[in-house]
């Protein structure tokens, strides 16, 4: 995922969301990188600074994880709750990470994990709207339904960032990390 040299453990960057056509989306201020490799980068954020297109502004309320990997087309938000875990999943293309911020395509599906472990697919008429006013290319919609299964499976099995093990291990990194800062 380095396209640089950077960033380290325990150093903030920015995300930023994009729409197929080029247009920026949404940008996160202040996530902290927790693990970087060549395919991967797993970050926190909480009370987040968020701008969205538009110019309005707002803060996250709670901690979250965020995973990015270079060859899936989703990326995973951890949303750590008094209530439980909850997990907020964007169809998205890859992430690309340069000086400036990490990057990808928001694709509009999304797939919401409740802490009870319902899952939602979510905007499946912005998928729609925006692919026909965008041309979403059929090998795109290929790729994007693909990785749906990719990520219901991975839900299903507790694979990765749905793991408890995998919670409890990077949210106590980032809290390690925040009190030496």
């Amino acid at each position: 995922m380095r396209h640089f040299s950077g960033p380290k453990e325990g150093e903030f960057i920015t995300l930023k969301s994009y729409k197929h056509n080029g247009s920026l989306h949404r940008t996160w201020r202040d996530t902290m990188v927790l693990k970087t490799s060549e395919n991967a980068l797993i970050g926190c954020n909480d009370h987040t600074l968020v701008t969205e297109s538009d110019g309005r502004r707002w803060l996250t309320r709670e901690p979250a994880l965020v995973y990015f990997h270079a060859n899936y087309w989703f990326n995973i938000v951890t949303m750590i709750r008094d209530n439980g875990i909850s997990y907020y999943c964007n169809l998205a293309s890859p992430a690309v990470l340069d000086k400036e911020a990490l990057k990808y395509i928001d694709y509009d599906l999304d797939v919401k994990v409740f802490p009870n472990g319902e899952k939602r697919l979510l905007d499946v008429d912005e998928y729609q709207e925006f692919g026909s006013r965008w041309h979403y290319s059929a090998e795109t919609d290929k790729i994007l339904k693909y990785n749906v299964r990719t990520l219901v499976d991975w839900i299903d099995h507790k694979k990765g960032p749905f793991s408890q093990e995998y919670v409890e291990i990077w949210y106590n990194r980032y809290l390690e990390l925040s009190r030496r800062q």
